[in-house]
């Protein structure tokens, strides 16, 4: 019984480990291609001081990491509502070497 525990407990902490390893890139950098092939405005800045990672003349888009993807829904809808744009999630996923 033992073994199996230190197993699980050894095969979840690396697994946990890839999760929050050191990204390739900052978010900013996804951002940045992203919306420039898009034709878009980055960081706008809304009436109530939040950002849009990219708006276009259709999206406005949040741009984050894959294990954010909860709280992307969130505030794509959001950013969508305030805008009078559709809303659109850009979830980044790196191949960790």
């Amino acid at each position: 019984m033992q073994t199996k525990m230190l197993r699980a407990i050894l095969f979840l902490s690396i697994w946990c480990y890839g999760l929050y390893a050191k990204h390739l890139h900052h978010e900013r950098y996804y951002q940045t291609q992203l919306c420039n092939k898009l034709g878009g405005e980055m960081e706008v800045v809304l009436a109530d001081r939040t950002r849009v990672d990219c708006l276009t003349n259709k999206y406005a888009v949040e741009v984050d990491f894959a294990k954010k993807w909860a709280q992307s829904v969130g505030q794509s809808l959001y950013y969508a509502k305030m805008t009078g744009k559709k809303p659109a999630i850009a979830l980044i996923i790196e191949e960790q070497k």
